[in-house]
């Protein structure tokens, strides 16, 4: 334990508790959560989203876009999953070499307005955010 962990910390009063907007009514219930996480939680998925949403792409000019500097490797199986889960479509031109095309399909392009929602707030709550994270580092020296 660090010891910033140390301290007793005091439930909140119980006018202070507020209602879950989702929740799980038992352990086994995944109330959609990791549908969630499966969808998105790597590094690289919301990524594709936001780059295809702007229109068709080639893998190349997909690869370019995606800040970070994804692996082709990566990119692949990424847009493998987003293939498989019905997000993204692809289209292979028999030329040679082969060109492929990638797009969202219409239930991809309806998550983009979920992730620009998580991006909203992240960004109204940078400071709130960098505030805490300071103030968290602070007391973990102490």
């Amino acid at each position: 334990m660090s010891a910033g962990h140390t301290a007793v910390t005091t439930p909140p009063a119980p006018e202070a508790v507020v209602e879950p907007v989702i929740r799980c009514e038992t352990p086994q219930d995944e109330c959609g959560v990791r549908d969630v996480l499966d969808r998105l939680g790597d590094k690289w998925s919301v990524y594709v989203v936001v780059e295809l949403a702007s229109g068709v792409l080639r893998f190349k000019e997909l690869q370019r876009r995606i800040h970070g500097g994804i692996s082709q490797r990566m990119l692949t199986l990424t847009v493998r999953r987003l293939e498989r889960d019905g997000l993204v479509k692809r289209t292979v031109y028999p030329t040679i070499p082969p060109q492929v095309e990638y797009e969202l399909t219409e239930m991809g392009h309806s998550l983009t307005h979920l992730v620009k929602a998580l991006a909203d707030w992240s960004i109204g709550h940078r400071p709130a955010i960098a505030a805490a994270r300071e103030a968290y580092d602070e007391a973990a020296q102490e």
